[in-house]
């Protein structure tokens, strides 16, 4: 890790973890040595950040020199840390710990008014259940959706019983209590929805579906509430 990478990840700990952060926790973030911290921090300040506190106390981001100040009305910033807190219950661990840094980021930019109101927003998210866990690198595959990169992996249904799939990857969705990936199926020559628990040994093929996500999406949508229209219908006939 060069010097240059090492400070912005400084940084950016120092804005995601609670204050004041104990050189020990930088340490263990970024490992490096308590020495290193030390002299980065001191390199941070000579830049502009305005940090306080020393070795054995903890260092606390006041003024962060390289973000300018955000401006928002009350009600965006409710609903932007709405939406983060959302993301950190149900994302997975990637995403959970990019909605926690740009939080950060933000508390970073923010008059001192609005930081208190990101503080101590009066809207949260939270879960008293935790979403499946997704048992593949979902890293990897929103990578793969965003490359139109087709993939092959493990699935297996409700029963268990697990067959071998080739998938164009669309979108990737939270429903209920689980991840889904929205998908063209190879095997059944239509759109499906896999569920992310039950997915196994994600692999990229080396192929590609270019340009056809963006159209192809759609349509798989518009499905999907057509078929929803019908179920309340049908549902509505039963009473």
């Amino acid at each position: 890790m060069n010097r240059t990478h090492r400070l912005f990840q400084l940084m950016q700990t120092l804005r995601r973890l609670p204050a004041p952060v104990t050189a020990q926790a930088l340490v263990d973030e970024i490992e490096v040595s308590l020495r290193t911290i030390y002299r980065d921090i001191d390199a941070l300040r000579g830049l502009g950040a305005v940090i306080d506190g020393e070795a054995g106390f903890g260092y606390t981001l006041i003024e962060d020199a390289a973000l300018p100040p955000l401006g928002f009305t009350d009600d965006e910033l409710e609903a932007l840390v709405l939406g983060l807190r959302e993301v950190t219950v149900i994302g997975d661990p990637a995403l959970a710990k990019a909605a926690q840094a740009a939080l950060a980021k933000l508390k970073a930019r923010l008059p001192a008014r609005q930081t208190h109101r990101l503080q101590h927003a009066v809207l949260d998210a939270r879960r008293f259940t935790r979403p499946l866990e997704p048992s593949i690198d979902v890293k990897a595959l929103r990578a793969a959706t965003w490359d139109e990169a087709k993939i092959e992996f493990q699935y297996a249904d409700a029963q268990g019983a697990e067959t071998q799939r080739q998938a164009d990857p669309l979108s990737i969705v939270f429903m209920q209590n689980a991840h889904m990936l929205m998908a063209w199926c190879h095997l059944w020559q239509d759109f499906r929805a896999f569920r992310l628990d039950r997915m196994r040994a994600l692999t990229l093929t080396g192929a590609h579906f270019r340009p056809r996500r963006v159209p192809m999406l759609p349509d798989f949508l518009e499905r999907l509430r057509a078929e929803s229209l019908a179920w309340a219908k049908d549902r509505q006939t039963e009473r």
